[in-house]
């Protein structure tokens, strides 16, 4: 044991030193931390005066030390020298005047003596060496200058204005009453050879001549040019997400193993709709950029007022119209032979048409409690074909369990009950031994592409019901569908017996309404908020859940699990609730419960089409596409029909 080595590696990082430290930057004006980190340890330190000979400093000193010295040798020498010559001139006298008077010595020695003083300067003090101040230290310090930060900003020309003012006496009022009178005179005697035309061509004039006055208002005027500004500068400051939508796709798709991606786009948003919910998206059946957002709340304890929006591609930073109403929107559908009417389901159960053209904010017809109203909210509406009449006809579904068909007659809203779906053996012991039959709750349902009698209901129950238009009391068919509520419901756009279900049991079912099974089953992991077929090919699907993400399945390319799964919400609490495909474009919208709506590109994997093969013409068409799903239905349904 005391042969074996232990090896420690020394390292010469700090661990004490500090890894968190934040400065604030000047140049930036925020707080920032610091990546690199002082890892040098003082353990002993002590300022000494010692100084290098070959430093500046050093230098300088031996310099100064080396003058003082030289300077003052010369000074003695030459006060020394003097007095050496006076002594020996003072000898000489001496010896060639001895034999001279003694009085003459006397005198000349004064005289002598007398000059030597005067000559003689005052011997110079020595001056003393000034040591250098070794704990004098001076520090001397350079800054790099941080470059000034410029502003630049550009001024226009100041609109020019001008002033009006006006006085209004009582003679302009009569004046201005006295021809307003004349003008309806006028009108009147133009009216009255005109007698004998029927009252409906007379109310269209009236329409046509109240149209022409409101146009004579400068803000129409200016409205469709300044609406054109703006989608101009929308499109210049959103320029590279237009040129993503139009050219990019996705070159890394090669590398990817059939896998695809999501490009985020635009995003839409509006400042009144930020605590509300997105509760229906649809894409205008004629203009290919437009689609309309229902708001409200799926939470019944926070309900509050709805809006329904009208939002182009051609301008994200603002809706193209704006609708509020008292209760929540909670589904839309847009007329696809009139698509300026837009048919809305609201939470207290009220159904309503709006028309695009008529400003007004209220809907043009509006149901009531006496029209036959919902009695809960009304949870989805879809358009049908005209009746007999030509009036207008619209489906809604609710869960009071009323399936209910309003036709536009006389401009009011007519109700009829096509259907009352009852559960079976859930009767409930009323007063007095009364049985009372409790009802379904519909939550979506689908009317089929081809046969038009044909629809499905979804319930809160987990249940599909298979109904006919032509039979009120019975259904066609039930499937045992979903363990929870049936989110959504819808046909397959190619294949006249395949449909789609997703629920909050988190799974996503593909159907044959032949077989009472499910012939594909996706477990997603969070409740399945919507579903959508893409119109492009019969065997993809898109799919959205709870926790923000949205799944693209293409069963052609993998039975198993989706092409496709990419977060779009950021934020957790966040969830998804609606997607639709465009019907030209290969885009997708999704809408949240925070009032976003995004727009995002699919990738060239997502919307794969049929290879090319030399010599050979590539079929398309829903012929190829019933095949092909088919194809993948026939796997699936082999084993039963052996078994």
């Amino acid at each position: 044991e005391l042969k074996e080595e232990f090896t420690r590696i020394l390292t010469a990082n700090n661990p004490h030193a500090p890894q968190n430290i934040v400065r604030y930057s000047f140049k930036e004006r925020t707080y920032k931390p610091i990546s690199y980190v002082d890892q040098m340890a003082i353990h002993f330190s002590m300022d000494g005066n010692m100084i290098l000979k070959d430093s500046d400093e050093g230098r300088r000193q031996n310099a100064r030390l080396s003058i003082e010295e030289g300077k003052f040798p010369p000074l003695e020498d030459s006060a020394i020298i003097p007095e050496e010559a006076e002594i020996k001139d003072e000898e000489s006298t001496e010896d060639t005047q001895a034999a001279g008077e003694e009085d003459v010595e006397e005198a000349g020695t004064a005289e002598v003596a007398e000059a030597a003083e005067a000559e003689e300067p005052a011997p110079p003090r020595p001056r003393e060496r000034k040591l250098a101040n070794q704990f004098n230290f001076i520090e001397r310090a350079s800054k790099t200058l941080n470059n000034p930060l410029r502003d630049r900003a550009c001024q226009s020309e100041p609109t020019p204005c001008k002033n009006f003012s006006a006085t209004a006496n009582q003679w302009e009022i009569y004046d201005a009453y006295v021809e307003e009178l004349e003008k309806m005179e006028k009108s009147k005697e133009k009216e009255k050879p005109r007698a004998h035309i029927a009252k409906k061509e007379e109310k269209r004039k009236d329409r046509k001549s109240t149209s022409l006055e409101s146009q004579t208002d400068d803000i129409t005027k200016v409205s469709k040019a300044a609406r054109i500004m703006e989608r101009m500068v929308n499109q210049n400051t959103f320029d590279d997400i237009a040129q993503d939508f139009k050219y990019f796709e996705d070159a890394s798709d090669e590398y990817r193993d059939q896998q695809g991606t999501l490009l985020p786009l635009w995003k839409f948003q509006y400042d009144k709709t930020k605590r509300l919910a997105v509760t229906a998206i649809s894409w205008n059946p004629k203009y290919k950029d437009l689609f309309a957002v229902g708001y409200g709340s799926y939470d019944f304890m926070k309900q509050s007022w709805g809006m329904l929006l009208l939002y182009t591609m051609k301008n994200p930073s603002f809706p193209e119209y704006v609708f509020s109403s008292e209760s929540g929107i909670m589904c839309l559908d847009i007329h696809s032979d009139h698509p300026h009417l837009v048919a809305v389901g609201f939470y207290d159960g009220n159904v309503a048409i709006y028309s695009l053209k008529k400003p007004s904010a209220q809907p043009s017809y509006k149901s009531s409690a006496k029209s036959g109203k919902h009695t809960d909210p009304v949870w989805q509406v879809k358009w049908q074909k005209d009746d007999m009449d030509n009036n207008l006809n619209f489906f809604s579904v609710s869960s009071d369990g009323r399936i209910v068909s309003w036709t536009l007659v006389k401009n009011e809203l007519v109700h009829t009950d096509v259907i009352k779906l009852s559960v079976e053996g859930a009767t409930m012991q009323g007063p007095e031994g009364l049985q009372l039959q409790t009802l379904g709750c519909g939550t979506s349902f689908d009317f089929h592409k081809k046969i038009d009698y044909l629809f499905l209901v979804g319930t809160e129950e987990g249940k599909i019901y298979k109904c006919s238009k032509c039979y009120s009391s019975q259904f066609l068919d039930v499937f045992e569908a979903h363990h929870m509520a049936v989110d959504a419901v819808s046909w397959n756009p190619y294949h006249m017996k395949v449909f789609i279900s997703c629920s909050s049991d988190w799974t996503v079912k593909i159907w044959d309404h032949t077989i009472k099974t499910p012939m594909f089953i996706y477990d997603l992991n969070s409740a399945v908020g919507d579903v959508a077929w893409s119109p492009y090919s019969s065997t993809v699907f898109a799919a959205v859940t709870n926790d923000g993400k949205a799944h693209v399945f293409d069963l052609s390319v993998n039975k198993y699990e989706a092409i496709c799964t990419q977060v779009v919400v950021a934020k957790k609490k966040n969830k998804i609730t609606h997607v639709r495909f465009n019907p030209v474009y290969p885009v997708v919208i999704i809408g949240d419960d925070r009032g976003h709506v995004t727009c995002l590109k699919l990738s060239p994997n997502l919307r794969r089409m049929p290879k090319e093969k030399k010599g050979q013409e590539v079929k398309k068409g829903p012929e190829v596409e019933i095949a092909k799903l088919d194809k993948l239905l026939n796997l699936v349904r082999e084993p039963a029909s052996q078994a």
